[in-house]
This record gives C-alpha cells, sequence and structure tokens, in this order.
C-alpha cells in the first residue's frame, strides 16, 4: 500500500451538532475511526455511509436511536472521515471496503445486527449481509442498492463519475449540498471537507465511482451477482426509505423489494428528500427505523 494519511484532529474541533469521540479499530494497514454510541447491551444499529460523505451525515440520526435504548454504531470507512486514508486511488476496491468494513463488525463483536445503508454504504452493507447473515437481524436501504453490471447506467450516474475521476476540483461539502434538498450552512459544509485538508487526502473519494462495477468482466461482479442471488433467499425484515428526488437512485427501491422475500409487506416509502435522505429526513429515518426494530420484537 502506498502513503497513508491521517487528518489531523484539529480539523474535527467544534463542528455543529457533532460531539461525537470516534473510537479507532486497527484494520492491518489502515486505523478505521467509528462512532460508538449508546447502550453496550442495546441492539446494534449500523450506520454506513457512502460517498463523499463521513460519519458526520447521521448526526440528526445518532441521538434518536440512542436515546431509544439502541447501540449506534458509525464508522467512517477508510478514505474518508477521521479513517486512515490511502493516497492512490489504486490502493481501494470494492473488496477491499467490504473486508475493512466486515473486520470492524467482527471486532466489535456486533450480533443481530439492524443495517442501514446508503449510497456506497449500501454496496458494501448488502454484500456483507448476503455473505453473513448470521450477523444480521434486518436491513434498511435509504438511496442505494447492489450493483451486478445487469442494465445499463444511469447518464447522471456516468457523468458523475466522469467528474469524479477527471474535475480539477472536488468540493466535498458543495456536492453533499447539491445531493440535499435541504440547504447545508456553510460550518455544515466545513464540516463535509473537513476530512480533507487536500486534495491528496481525497484518493477514496475519487475512487469510489469508477469502483461500482458495471461491466460483467469486473472483478466485484462474481461476489456481487453470488450476493444478490443470496438475497433471493433473505426472508428476514428489509425495509427500503428512499428520498424520491435523488436522480440516479430515487428509483432503485423497486428491484429491491420484488427480489428480496424479506420486503414483502413492509411499509416501504419514498419521502421529500433527495441523495443524501439523511439530511433530508434524519429525525424521521431514525422514529421509522425504531418502529421497524420494534415491529420485529414483537
Amino acid at each position: 500500500m502506498s502513503r497513508i494519511l491521517r487528518t489531523p484532529d484539529e480539523r474535527f474541533a467544534d463542528l455543529p451538532d457533532f460531539p461525537y469521540a470516534p473510537h479507532f479499530i486497527e484494520l492491518g494497514d489502515v486505523r478505521m475511526a467509528v462512532v460508538d454510541e449508546g447502550a453496550r447491551d442495546g441492539e446494534p444499529v449500523l450506520l454506513l455511509h457512502g460517498e463523499p460523505t463521513w460519519s458526520y451525515l447521521y448526526r440528526k440520526m445518532i441521538p434518536p436511536l440512542v436515546a431509544a435504548g439502541l447501540r449506534v454504531v458509525v464508522p467512517d470507512l477508510i478514505g474518508f472521515g477521521q479513517s486512515d486514508k490511502p493516497a492512490s486511488i489504486e490502493d481501494y476496491s470494492y473488496q477491499k471496503h467490504v473486508d475493512w468494513v466486515f473486520d470492524a463488525v467482527r471486532a466489535l463483536e456486533l450480533d443481530q445486527v439492524t443495517l442501514f445503508g446508503q449510497d456506497w454504504g449500501s454496496l458494501i452493507g448488502l454484500r456483507i449481509a448476503a455473505e453473513h447473515p448470521q450477523r444480521f437481524a434486518r436491513v434498511v436501504i435509504g438511496n442505494g442498492f447492489l450493483p451486478t453490471a445487469h442494465g445499463s447506467p444511469s447518464l447522471a450516474f456516468l457523468v458523475w463519475r466522469t467528474f469524479a475521476r477527471w474535475s480539477p476540483v472536488f468540493p466535498i461539502g458543495r456536492l453533499v449540498d447539491t445531493g440535499s434538498l435541504t440547504k447545508l450552512t456553510k460550518a455544515e459544509r466545513a464540516a463535509y471537507d473537513a476530512p480533507f485538508p487536500d486534495r491528496t487526502y481525497k484518493a477514496g473519494a475519487r475512487a469510489f465511482p469508477r469502483l461500482v462495477p458495471l461491466r460483467a468482466d469486473d472483478p466485484a461482479v462474481p461476489a456481487n451477482r453470488a450476493a444478490w442471488d443470496a438475497l433471493a433467499a433473505w426472508d428476514k425484515p428489509f425495509l427500503t426509505l428512499f428520498g424520491a428526488k435523488d436522480p440516479i437512485l430515487g428509483r432503485a427501491d423497486a428491484p429491491l423489494q420484488r427480489h428480496i422475500p424479506g420486503a414483502a409487506g413492509q411499509p416501504h416509502d419514498r419521502l421529500r428528500g433527495g441523495h443524501f435522505i439523511q439530511e433530508d429526513q434524519g429525525p424521521e429515518l431514525a422514529r421509522r427505523m425504531i418502529e421497524f426494530i420494534g415491529a420485529g420484537r414483537r
């Protein structure tokens, strides 16, 4: 692995509405930051962010989930947030991200997990849930999917992929603002920019769009197709809560609902929100997750 960067701690001082200190997990060459809040004996909720965000995205959801007695675990994916950032795009792969997150799940000894995954959090989370179903009690997906290189990508995604790779500037905070219906404050945009002091820290964010498997010969396709087949037998509760105004993934909930047995009869919904539905509907997402978890106890 090439040079590994670590964002200075002072970049994360005094972030608005984010008083959480991370725990760190050593994963071989890299260190992953994890927000771990709530009762240690509470049912664990694993919140996985995507591109190009970090655990700050869940600041509106953590307090109500903790107040409900849940243990809330929010990793920063490698390359993001307060986690380490390999400096070369070639240091990132779909499989590495899956392995890093699952190694963290094992290190934290999480069991009977409720997963919430959005964007790349769903691409990673659905793989892990399909490959290790004994660890998971239920799944909630918001604006995400599991790509298997069947069909053609949307023009909006191809434009995004090209921009992420070639644009001379990659303004993280403004990208999150654009993908949300709720306009971020200057301080909130700065919080999304905080993990990236300069362009050398953004290799992971630049890499993610090109790691989405679009062709059958992509190295991630066999494992993703196997996971998709496994989800065809997933009979545990499976819920979709999507932002309806997402131009790329706003309609990706329908094939998940058709394919996964555990999605039958669940209170799926498309909410007023963009791609970053956590910004637009964070408290409502938390409320519905609490109800979803409670229904499984009855």
